[in-house]
């Protein structure tokens, strides 16, 4: 059974950081093309980051970049998002994604940033 586990979420002040896991279980990570997606209060989920199953090409929403950065470790099976300079319009439900032939979600992780 696949599964994608979110960690490291919580509640920060603006402009400071956090660092999000996702271990996938059931699956090589390796062979996926991972994102991370999020969802705000009465908003539609929208893309955060992407990157390559090798690690090689990332993408990023224009929202957050330079300030975001996605990784991965294939040999931890462990997708990362470390995010910096937080700010309040940050605060969302946070979860990955592996895609391949099919599409899995993670149960997602609640980002709160305090003004």
């Amino acid at each position: 059974q696949v599964q994608l586990v979110e960690s490291g979420g919580g509640l920060v002040q603006s402009g400071g950081s956090l660092r999000l896991s996702c271990v996938a279980s059931g699956l090589s990570l390796s062979s996926y093309f991972m994102s991370w997606y999020r969802q705000a209060p009465g908003k539609e989920r929208e893309l955060v980051a992407d990157i390559s199953g090798a690690g090689g090409t990332t993408n990023y929403a224009d929202s957050v970049k330079g300030r975001f950065t996605i990784s991965r470790d294939n040999a931890k099976n462990t997708l990362y998002l470390q995010m910096n300079s937080l700010k309040p319009e940050d605060t969302a439900v946070y979860y990955c994604l592996a895609r391949l032939w099919t599409i899995y979600w993670g149960q997602g992780i609640q980002v709160t940033v305090s003004s």
